[in-house]
């Protein structure tokens, strides 16, 4: 069994919750962490029992260390990009936090740095990976959504205290006006419709109605809400809101097809609940989704179920870490490869520019004439 020797780059609370299931995983080895916050690195060397000279303060040091095959890159959002080229560049494999770049430019740079390198870029989009979304994949692969036409995705997370904890949020996640954090809400949408892409992109928001502790309104609007036109002539709709005070619902779904429809659950209360023609259920009759877990469900997803429970985001983050491996470990191909990762990251770095334009449709770029 080949061995993955992987480095954890940004080790606060999510980054050490891969010590949780490394066990589950007998060919990952975490190697090397690295933090620039001296505290949370003692930390991370005691719980993870690793040798001091396997914990950096530098990211490149690390890198050139000898000491990785892989990094999970876990740090704030406008250094993705350049710390996943830098671990390209050197055929080290990544597996990098939403989104993949903060903007277009540094977004066409990965693209060509994963191009050009021998090792395996795939970002963490984790909510492909939630026990609904893979049921809902699996009816979609089936045919029994007949053709999918239409989606709705919404993040809805209310974190103006988490931007004081951790301020680079206070800019990018809540200082840009648009959808620049939309790859919770699309991700899932775009495993549905597969092979498909946004084209085309209007963005509007319902306004500014909060201020931060400091006095000042925050630039993001409070409700931002993104049409997303696909190639297949399907639409999606894609709304994200960290800011209105409000219980969170940060996975909220629908998806309309020709011979089929789901619709999420909207709080912990609620089934999420299915609509199938196949299953001749009469035409306002909603079925409990759960009820077809496990005809849906792959093998992979049950065998690891109690393990991945313990994980954050209700597993996810578990079953997303397995895949990596397999991909590293060439056994599978991945689910979120350098495209399908802008395909999930473009369209909400363009309805910032919708936005600022009134809502104008503007075209989203293609990485893959890059």
């Amino acid at each position: 069994m080949d061995e993955v020797r992987l480095g954890l780059v940004g080790v606060g609370l999510r980054g050490l919750n891969i010590r949780r299931y490394a066990e589950s995983m007998p060919a990952l080895q975490i190697g090397a962490v690295c933090d620039t916050d001296p505290a949370r690195l003692a930390r991370a060397q005691q719980e993870l029992d690793l040798d001091p000279a396997a914990c950096f303060g530098d990211y490149e040091a690390m890198l050139d260390s000898c000491r990785i095959g892989a990094v999970t890159i876990g740090t704030p959002m406008d250094l993705h990009a350049a710390q996943s080229i830098a671990a390209l560049q050197r055929g080290i494999h990544v597996l990098c936090a939403v989104p993949a770049g903060v903007s277009i430019e540094e977004c066409r740079e990965l693209a060509q740095a994963a191009r050009r390198s021998d090792a395996l870029y795939t970002m963490a989009e984790n909510y492909i990976f939630f026990r609904e979304c893979l049921m809902i994949e699996e009816l979609v692969a089936r045919g029994e959504m007949g053709t999918p036409y239409f989606a709705d995705g919404e993040y809805l997370h209310e974190l103006k205290g988490l931007n004081e904890r951790t301020p680079w949020r206070r800019h990018w996640q809540t200082g840009i006006n648009g959808i620049t954090y939309g790859t919770h809400s699309l991700g899932p949408i775009l495993r549905w419709m597969a092979g498909d892409r946004v084209e085309r992109v209007t963005c509007r928001g319902s306004g500014r109605w909060h201020l931060d502790p400091r006095g000042a309104v925050y630039e993001n609007e409070a409700s931002c809400v993104a049409l997303c036109s696909l190639r297949s002539g399907a639409l999606a709709k894609v709304r994200v809101d960290m800011l209105s005070d409000r219980p969170h619902a940060t996975h909220n779904y629908q998806l309309q097809g020709t011979d089929g429809a789901f619709e999420s659950a909207r709080s912990p209360q609620e089934p999420h609940r299915v609509w199938l023609r196949s299953r001749e259920q009469t035409a306002d009759q909603w079925l409990d989704l759960e009820e077809f877990a496990a005809e849906l469900l792959p093998d992979w997803y049950l065998r690891h179920e109690t393990v991945a429970r313990e994980a954050g985001h209700n597993g996810s983050d578990f079953y997303e870490m397995l895949h990596f491996l397999e991909c590293v470990r060439g056994e599978a191909e991945p689910r979120v490869g350098i495209d399908v990762a802008l395909d999930m990251t473009l369209p909400g770095l363009v309805s910032q520019q919708s936005i600022a334009s009134d809502g104008e449709w503007l075209a989203v770029p293609d990485s893959r004439q890059w």
